[in-house]
């Protein structure tokens, strides 16, 4: 009797599990959605629909008052490529955009040093460091145009003083000069995000690696250059990828210190859809130019990453 009490209940173990209705089984697999779901959302609405009415856009033929007049299909993509500014205006963005971001990320390497070395006063700096990205964009480039102003500005005062000029300088009158002092102020504004952005990689390296250095004996370069970087990869891509959105999208400082003029001449691809649109009066195409601009965006982006070697940081 023990014994056929003990084969069934052999028996009853072994035996499969049911299996969960069909219904479970959805119910299961949807279960994630109320976590992703709010997540999803916003991004649908936020990113998606934003760039899918951007491209509908641009296939359509629409008045200077905003009416659908009907599709155009790649007429104003052949708008666009027709336009003799493109090309000097797309390689004075790239020209920008790279000039900028480099120049940024050089100087916010040298500024998270400082802000990661202990001194007194630290807590202040690092307060007036951030100064400039709090303020307003705009404000701060018509500031800085004021201050370039070639009859009350500071910049010719102290110029003059110093007896490096002698006479005011229109800073702003000639397009080379003007686009070198505005890639100045777009660094100025992108500096502390960066610089912060670095200083927190930094506070990520453990002390016991440099206490290895240390034994091993590693001079300042050779840590700098051989565990320092090294490790501040991910933070150096992050600040990289997100200033080269930022910049590339800039439109305050332009806009305020030349209004891309004379002409075309200082123009990137952001006021020059701008001006399509507000100037030429021609919606479709200034839609156009902003799907080029996303993808050129794209393009940068994966070519950065691409020769940063993301995939084998990841791994």
């Amino acid at each position: 009797m023990q014994d056929v009490k003990l084969r069934a209940r052999d028996a009853g173990a072994s035996a499969p599990a049911p299996r969960p209705s069909a219904l479970r089984r959805i119910g299961l697999a949807l279960t994630p959605l109320l976590w992703l779901g709010p997540s999803l959302v916003l991004i649908a609405v936020v990113v998606l629909w934003p760039v899918a009415e951007m491209v509908r856009t641009s296939l359509l033929k629409i008045s200077s008052s905003g009416v659908t007049l009907g599709d155009r299909g790649g007429g104003n993509y052949t708008d666009l490529f027709d336009e003799d500014d493109l090309v000097p205006v797309v390689l004075r963005t790239v020209g920008w955009v790279a000039g900028v971001v480099i120049t940024t990320m050089v100087l916010s390497l040298a500024i998270g040093q400082l802000l990661n070395a202990r001194f007194p006063g630290r807590r202040l700096v690092r307060w007036a460091v951030i100064v400039p990205w709090a303020a307003s964009v705009l404000m701060t480039s018509l500031i800085w145009k004021w201050m370039l102003d070639n009859y009350s500005g500071v910049v010719n005062r102290v110029l003059l003083d110093l007896h490096l000029i002698d006479k005011p300088e229109n800073w702003l009158a000639h397009p080379r000069g003007a686009m070198l002092w505005m890639m100045w102020v777009a660094v100025f504004v992108s500096l502390p995000f960066a610089s912060f952005v670095i200083l927190a990689g930094l506070q990520t390296i453990p002390e016991d690696v440099y206490e290895a250095a240390r034994v091993d004996g590693a001079g300042p370069f050779r840590t700098y250059f051989g565990i320092t970087l090294p490790l501040l990869r991910p933070a150096i891509l992050i600040a990289s990828i997100i200033n080269v959105i930022n910049v590339f999208n800039s439109f305050p400082i332009i806009w305020a210190m030349t209004g891309g003029g004379p002409g075309h001449a200082t123009d990137t691809t952001t006021t020059f859809m701008y001006k399509l649109a507000f100037y030429d009066q021609n919606v479709g195409e200034s839609a156009a130019m902003a799907v080029v601009n996303f993808l050129m965006i794209l393009v940068m982006v994966l070519l950065y990453l691409r020769a940063s070697r993301w995939r084998e940081e990841v791994r």
